[in-house]
């Protein structure tokens, strides 16, 4: 609850009267506060993040912990519902949502599961995304939640499929993304939601946007400063970073979701890296989980090289990360 009321989509929601969701002038929703002044951001982020799945030797079912605000190594948090690669996450902020991967004998999945982030344990089955989707992407709005593109074993995918994090059941198509492609990224603002890079063959240095609550097909945003593929993106209210990827390992770069254009220069990871990926809490961004085994750190609205942040439990690439309190 907040200030009295209940979040939207919730049973209770308010639609009218004194509680209720407002806009501001940026776009963002927010709750009014019981005196019709206060503001709260809906956040669709939070102070724990979470890797899970991956590949390190063998495909892996772990899910790892960390506090975003203080550097350190992961600690253990569970297990998913099915041992995975290549799957994605996303969260509203309590509810971390994964979907998707293979298992890496050579099938794909469409297995969601969830946890709830401010306790540790094991994940449990939320639905089935529409496909068996392979190296797919998503991300949130603290509502909805978005899994865009993959492969489905036998093809490229441009499909976006929503869920409502609080709600388990199948997810529904949402709309297309403007090219077909897997191996890319995704971040969101409270409205918005961005998906850049990725392959088909072809390496795409394309980023796409949609509005989250609203469904239908993605529209061109801009481009990345770097064709690339096996990126990783996370987000802060306002800015989106892409980071990494195999044609361009060092690479971060960021954008300002509100307003489109491309993408400009951020500053380097500590080591090159792919099948990263990657969370935040706001105002902190902790990238990692790929083809090297640490978590890299940078502040989203502050221009520059990243910081060594830690080490996950397992070094192991093809992760999903996600992040909530």
């Amino acid at each position: 609850k907040i200030n009295n009321s209940y979040l939207l989509g919730q049973s209770n929601a308010p639609t009218t009267g004194g509680d209720m969701l407002k806009t501001r002038e940026d776009g963002t929703p927010v709750w009014e506060g019981v005196d019709g002044t206060d503001y709260i951001f809906v956040k669709w982020y939070g102070g724990r993040g979470v890797w899970a799945g991956g590949y390190s030797s063998s495909t892996r079912n772990v899910i790892d912990y960390i506090t975003i605000s203080y550097t350190g190594n992961a600690t253990d948090f569970g297990d998913l519902t099915v041992t995975r690669q290549n799957l994605a996450g996303c969260s509203d902020g309590s509810r971390g949502v994964f979907g998707g991967g293979n298992d890496g004998a050579g099938s794909g999945l469409n297995t969601i599961d969830y946890i709830t982030i401010s306790t540790t344990g094991n994940a449990t089955d939320f639905g089935d995304l529409t496909f068996t989707a392979n190296i797919l992407s998503s991300c949130a709005n603290g509502t909805r939640g978005l899994f865009g593109g993959g492969h489905d074993g036998s093809a490229y995918r441009n499909d976006i499929q929503y869920i409502t994090v609080q709600t388990t059941g199948n997810a529904t198509d949402f709309g297309d993304m403007t090219t077909t492609r897997s191996h890319l990224a995704a971040c969101s603002s409270a409205t918005r939601g961005i998906f850049a890079g990725g392959k088909n063959p072809t390496v795409f240095n394309i980023i796409d946007y949609v509005t989250i609550a609203t469904t239908g097909n993605a529209s061109d945003f801009g481009d990345l400063t770097v064709s690339r593929q096996k990126v990783t993106g996370c987000s802060d209210q306002t800015r989106g970073i892409f980071s990494g990827g195999d044609e361009a390992a060092t690479t971060i770069d960021y954008i300002t979701t509100a307003t489109t254009g491309n993408a400009t220069d951020f500053g380097d990871l500590t080591s090159g890296g792919y099948y990263m990926s990657s969370c935040a809490n706001g105002i902190r961004g902790v990238i990692g989980g790929g083809s090297f085994s640490t978590l890299d750190y940078v502040t989203i609205q502050t221009t520059g090289n990243a910081s060594t942040f830690g080490d996950l439990t397992i070094g192991r690439a093809e992760t999903a990360a996600t992040s909530g309190d």
